[in-house]
């Protein structure tokens, strides 16, 4: 594993720290290789200390990377114990990327006269490029979505409900090694007026002939995520589904051919945006075109309107332009796409096709 701990360590100087504390179970994953610790302290040279409580201790030892494993007993006082590693350690400057005002004023008075600084985006520096294992894995996580989408699409018939597609779908990726939809994000099946809710969720509902249906799901390999949307109809669309359909499609595409190394993030958005206002349906597209993906299946960089972020290879996003009329339906359409240098790459590839049968 790549020792990102040390890539760290190389912007303390530049940002005057001797020292960073992580506390968020993600960010410690993907430095250590491990989920389940309370918190990684990592000073200016050598490797990071990871606290963890008996119950993942063991597992820790035998599985986390780049730094050494320290065992917090229940009842202890974690914060005396990291603020008194943090004193041998000579810290006087600790960044941290993100802490609970309860856990930031606890470990404030503990540290005592070392300072506290909040410096986020030194990890998403490091964690909105990825590297070659990385993108290995969100690969192997798109090619999992790909069977869940073939699946749906498989299963969709009039009266099954919303959330049979949805179990059917993960049992597929489930079989063939997903670890899991990503956290905080469940497998939607919105169907009639409900596609009309750009994050609909899955209910009881019954799927009836004749009406749109977004299905949104994204499958984990080694932790790191993958996202796809798309619209089903079970019949044969009517002139204005089909339409609203292609304005969909061709937006994404066309935002697709925008990206890549060196763009601005809001000019990606804007073509997609430009091409659905064009044909009237400017007011019901109501989000961002899209959002990186990684260890979250929500993370920096944004495309959005305001979005001052640029793109850069190794970026993994998505581009997912919708358009939603309450009370009728609405249709998305999204892959998880690779930056590059030249242009960019679809990692989920599942058809495109609007009618199931």
């Amino acid at each position: 594993m790549v020792n990102r701990i040390q890539h760290l360590q190389r912007s303390f100087e530049k940002n005057k720290l001797d020292g960073y504390l992580i506390a968020d179970e993600t960010n410690i994953l993907y430095f250590t290789g491990f989920l389940g610790a309370y918190r990684l302290l990592v000073p200016e040279e050598g490797d990071g200390v990871l606290y963890v409580y008996g119950t993942n201790y063991e597992a820790a030892k035998e599985m986390a990377r780049n730094c050494t494993v320290e065992l917090l007993q229940r009842g202890e006082d974690a914060d005396k114990r990291l603020a008194t590693k943090a004193r041998k350690l000579k810290l006087r400057n600790i960044g941290f990327s993100s802490l609970e005002v309860s856990a930031y004023d606890r470990l404030r008075r503990a540290l005592g006269g070392i300072k506290l600084t909040s410096a986020s985006q030194l990890i998403w520096d490091l964690r909105k490029a990825k590297d070659a294992f990385e993108i290995a894995c969100m690969r192997k996580a798109a090619e999992l979505t790909d069977v869940a989408a073939k699946r749906a699409a498989e299963v969709l018939k009039p009266g099954i409900h919303e959330y049979e597609v949805a179990a059917e779908a993960e049992y597929a990726m489930r079989k063939l090694g997903s670890e899991g939809t990503p956290p905080t994000f469940d497998t939607s099946v919105a169907s009639g007026p409900r596609s009309a809710f750009p994050h609909g969720g899955c209910t009881s509902k019954r799927v009836r002939k004749g009406e749109l249906i977004q299905f949104d799901i994204g499958a984990r390999c080694c932790g790191y995520a993958s996202d796809l949307t798309r619209t089903f109809l079970i019949g044969k669309p009517t002139p204005k589904q089909r339409k609203i359909y292609e304005i969909v499609k061709e937006a994404q595409e066309k935002a697709f051919q925008t990206i890549r190394h060196g763009v601005k993030a809001r000019q990606v958005d804007a073509v997609a945006r430009t091409w659905i206002k064009k044909h009237g349906f400017g007011a019901n597209f109501p989000h961002g075109l899209g959002h990186g993906v990684g260890l979250e299946v929500h993370e920096p960089p944004t495309l959005n309107t305001v979005s001052k972020d640029i793109l850069n290879t190794g970026n993994v996003v998505t581009d997912e332009p919708g358009i939603y009329i309450l009370g009728y339906g609405g249709i998305r359409i999204e892959d998880t796409v690779l930056v590059k240098k030249d242009g960019a790459e679809r990692l989920t590839k599942a058809p495109y096709a609007m009618t199931v049968s």
